[in-house]
């Protein structure tokens, strides 16, 4: 039978001859050399601006705010605040200059969310962190702050449960194949087993998981301290693709992958994969499925409004990472290169637009 996609071919049918797999090769020499080339461009215009050529954006001075028709001046925003900023005091001493100094340009010279500090603090992904600033495990200054949006410079003395947090200066990317059985999370109140035992050898640094996988879904797994690339990797609007090998308890119908495709109404709104295709013509009851909605166990409940039961579940790529060399339980640190990919958000891994039509290629 002839595969839904063409999407989905050159992963599920790389092992079936040479020509498909160098097709992959150029194709991945071919997002290298884009990648490289963007990198090289960022790169020269850092060095045109250390060198004065491009002209740096001109400081914010409050003392040049324009008045209101009135004729006065805008009354000053008032601190905690939703999306307000706290007033930042010049340095009285030489300790608080020097401590200030020794902070990154980023967060001495700009305002950033709170949660978006937490992140980079390593603690976890952004959206995490806005539910512990909810719930008031945070404070800035002493003062326990409710809002994920409230501005910090990187001066304040930020504290969660009692613990002063520094921003992170060695990041850390670590791929792991994770198995069944362990759960994707930093902790677990119940005492099971979670991925971190598992990379723990890895890295002094404290990582947390990229996104979730259930407890019996086995596969590709990102570990991170970098709170930025983690919101990246896991905010819907990047839209970053997932392959899934998928086994289930009986044969699936030419007519329930081309349901996949054209989309399903579950519980939690509509939703459809992006290509489908079964992963070894002989072997129907194992399909292949490339899908870039984050929502909770999306492809197990997809199977099951079908009437399937998912026997077994493996995360194949995740953005453009694989688990190629990398046996069940075991986990390697991410190449430089790699690193570089992901922080671009290049095109080989994000979803591509689907066509208009579903229809099988002729």
């Amino acid at each position: 039978m002839k595969q839904r996609t063409d999407n989905f071919s050159k992963f599920a049918n790389q092992k079936k001859g040479s020509a498909i797999k160098e097709a992959y090769r150029q194709e991945k020499k071919k997002n290298k050399a884009a990648a490289k080339a963007e990198g090289d461009a960022f790169r020269q215009k850092k060095i045109e601006k250390a060198q004065g050529l491009i002209p740096e954006k001109k400081a914010y001075d409050p003392s040049e705010k324009r008045r209101t028709p009135s004729g006065k001046y805008p009354p000053r925003n008032k601190p905690v605040a939703y999306g307000t900023t706290r007033p930042v005091e010049p340095a009285k001493n030489k300790r608080s200059t020097g401590a200030a100094a020794e902070m990154p340009a980023t967060a001495s010279s700009e305002m950033m969310p709170l949660n978006k500090y937490l992140a980079h603090c390593g603690i976890c992904g952004r959206r995490e962190a806005a539910e512990l600033i909810k719930k008031g495990k945070v404070t800035v200054d002493g003062d326990i702050v409710y809002e994920p949006g409230y501005k910090v410079t990187g001066r304040e003395k930020v504290s969660m449960g009692g613990k002063a947090l520094q921003l992170k200066h060695n990041l850390v990317y670590i791929l792991l194949n994770k198995p069944k059985d362990f759960i994707t999370t930093t902790r677990d109140p119940e005492g099971r087993k979670t991925v971190l035992e598992l990379v723990k050898a890895a890295t002094q640094e404290r990582v947390y998981p990229v996104g979730r996988l259930d407890r019996n879904t086995t596969g590709v797994l990102l570990l991170t301290n970098d709170g930025e690339l983690a919101q990246q990797l896991t905010h819907p609007s990047f839209e970053v693709k997932k392959i899934y090998e998928v086994t289930l308890d009986k044969l699936v119908t030419a007519k329930d992958l081309d349901q996949l495709l054209t989309g399903i109404t579950l519980e939690d709104g509509p939703v459809k994969a992006d290509a489908a295709g079964y992963a070894d013509p002989k072997q129907k009851n194992i399909i292949g499925i490339e899908i870039h909605s984050g929502k909770n166990r999306i492809v197990r409940r997809m199977f099951e409004h079908l009437g399937y039961e998912v026997k077994g579940l493996d995360r194949v790529m995740f953005a453009n990472l694989t688990k190629k060399n990398v046996d069940r339980g075991k986990w390697r640190i991410l190449q430089e290169k790699e690193v570089r990919l992901l922080k671009y958000m290049n095109q080989a891994f994000l979803r591509k637009s689907a066509p208009a039509k579903n229809a099988r290629p002729e």
